[in-house]
């Protein structure tokens, strides 16, 4: 396809030393094919996601258009914390605690993880992540169906919207199919407001080089 551009996102250990020598093969590979390619760091929470999950970003450009690309900014905002993001929807049935919890999850989250098929159905982790949320007043060994009722009295359960919030994605984003499969669209996700964020330095980058058009399909490739 030769697109002007490509942007990958992967976890944040693909850039360990133990794959050094494999990223140096993807950047060569690009350079070969006419293109610049550079790794960068970013956590969701520098840019308003109520989560820490740290993520490693390529960004591959045409030569002639990669030197008008910078990479986004972070902001300076403190993200919302988990309580504040997350206390609409908790208390959406009467839950009588629901203000007790939001004072109690006052931080941002962990990295969502769970939902792997290695590792069985829809829960927050294993034991580590799941003391994490526990400190947050929340039980990370599985994802409700809905938010608590009035009178629930113990440590809640997210929801699987509870988390796409968390992920940072609008609140009328669809998911298809079940609990499960739907929980593992959103705990694999690449948080859309860092998506965003990247993909708009890549439009202004695209938009102010003069090369010739190639065809809507062959602007961006995004894996």
């Amino acid at each position: 396809m030769m697109p002007r551009a490509v942007m990958i996102e992967n976890v944040r250990g693909i850039l360990s030393s133990t794959f050094e020598e494999y990223r140096g093969i993807i950047i060569d590979r690009f350079e070969r094919l006419g293109y610049r390619a550079e790794w960068q760091l970013f956590n969701a929470s520098q840019f308003g996601v109520p989560q820490l999950r740290p993520r490693a970003i390529l960004v591959a450009m045409r030569s002639g258009i990669s030197e008008d690309f910078d990479w986004p900014t972070p902001s300076d905002e403190k993200p919302p914390t988990v309580g504040e993001a997350l206390f609409v929807q908790m208390s959406a049935r009467g839950w009588e605690h629901a203000e007790d919890w939001r004072e109690k999850a006052n931080k941002i989250a962990p990295t969502v993880v769970g939902g792997s098929k290695k590792h069985g159905g829809p829960d927050l982790g294993p034991v580590r992540a799941r003391q994490a949320w526990m400190a947050l007043g929340v039980d990370g060994r599985g994802i409700a169906n809905e938010p608590p009722s009035v009178e629930f009295v113990g440590l809640p359960r997210l929801t699987v919207p509870m988390v796409a919030k968390l992920q940072g994605f609008p609140n009328d984003w669809a998911f298809f199919g079940g609990k499960t499969t739907a929980y593992r669209q959103v705990g694999n996700a690449f948080p859309p407001p860092v998506a965003k964020a990247v993909g708009e330095r890549i439009k202004v980058a695209l938009a102010g080089n003069n090369m010739p058009e190639m065809g809507n399909d062959h602007h961006l490739a995004v894996l």
